[in-house]
């Protein structure tokens, strides 16, 4: 579905175009053509290549979808893939994985959008209220949506620290060990999500900042360095998030061992308690003849007697080491 198709001239937009007039609008030099397209067709896809004359390797990778975040250079142009990760609406403890090809050359932008909700109206408003920026032509569109999608990783960040630190909370109450580490492997879970779109594309942005960088992206390099940073710090916290996370499992772990070590202790004792009690039923119970104290008046009440005092010393033995 095309979302829109607009021509800028010296960083200003010159007018609402049809697909049929981007070949003449891209001719000239002073000009260049941003083109959004969210779930495009075969057929879509085909007019695009024809009108921008597009390489159709990045075209079958577009088609497709499922790409790793990457950024390659075809010719004089750029095929980037970036992931769009968001809530699940309904269920804000599962994240969607959505995608957005941007096909750049040096007088055009095409960005085909893919299994998500969010667009980027705020991208291009934001591009053509600074006129002076956006004189750099497609390069700093590109940097505009980059920078979008990457700042919308930070409030999932955000969500998954919260979160952690919530879990970090309940670690030492008791009963709980088996809840937080079903928590925290769902937590891992959306973790990694975010760090399978920011690693690779990590690796990519170092392209276009420093040393060659493709032409398009000459003028602009500062802001892709400013992106790089930013995907640089994501990157850092996702790394220590893991961490503190692998380290949170263990701990819960470890309670969970201690919890059943205190069952077990309990066990044992009650199960020592009653043994005594087992111990002297069974050594009077035998009913031998020549038993002296079967004979004796107050045989029987001596025998509880020293079945309840024996207990009851080792039920005070064991409530002293904790044991129940």
């Amino acid at each position: 579905m095309l979302i829109n198709c607009v021509a800028y001239r010296d960083g200003k937009k010159l007018a609402d175009i049809e697909v049929a007039q981007i070949s003449d609008h891209i001719s000239r030099d002073d000009t260049f053509v941003w083109v959004a397209l969210q779930d495009a067709t075969p057929a879509e896809l085909a007019e695009m290549k024809q009108e921008f004359g597009l390489h159709e390797l990045a075209v079958e990778d577009a088609h497709h979808g499922h790409q790793r975040p990457k950024i390659e250079e075809y010719g004089a142009s750029l095929f980037t893939v970036l992931h769009l990760v968001e809530p699940v609406p309904g269920n804000l403890k599962e994240l969607s994985v959505g995608e957005v090809n941007v096909f750049t050359g040096r007088n055009y932008v095409l960005s085909v959008r893919n299994r998500s909700q969010q667009g980027f109206l705020g991208v291009r408003e934001r591009c053509e209220r600074e006129p002076e920026l956006l004189r750099h032509g497609s390069g700093f569109v590109l940097y505009a949506l980059m920078d979008a999608v990457v700042d919308r990783y930070f409030p999932i960040l955000d969500k998954c620290e919260s979160e952690l630190e919530d879990i970090e909370e309940d670690i030492f109450t008791k009963g709980t060990a088996r809840l937080n580490i079903e928590r925290l492997y769902e937590l891992k879970r959306r973790v990694m999500v975010l760090k399978h779109a920011v690693a690779p594309l990590l690796e990519g942005v170092s392209k276009l900042h420093g040393g060659r960088v493709p032409q398009m992206c000459s003028g602009v390099q500062d802001y892709f360095r400013d992106v790089a940073d930013h995907l640089s710090r994501i990157n850092s916290l996702i790394d220590t998030i893991r961490d503190t996370i692998a380290t949170a499992i263990q701990v819960n772990l470890a309670m969970a061992t201690i919890e059943e070590s205190e069952i077990t202790k309990r066990l044992a004792a009650w199960a020592s308690i009653f043994a005594v009690c087992t111990a002297f039923a069974g050594l009077w119970g035998m009913n031998f003849e020549h038993m002296p104290e079967l004979k004796w008046t107050y045989g029987y009440p001596l025998a509880l007697g020293t079945i309840v005092l024996s207990c009851t010393l080792l039920y005070r033995k064991f409530r002293k080491a904790g044991w129940v």
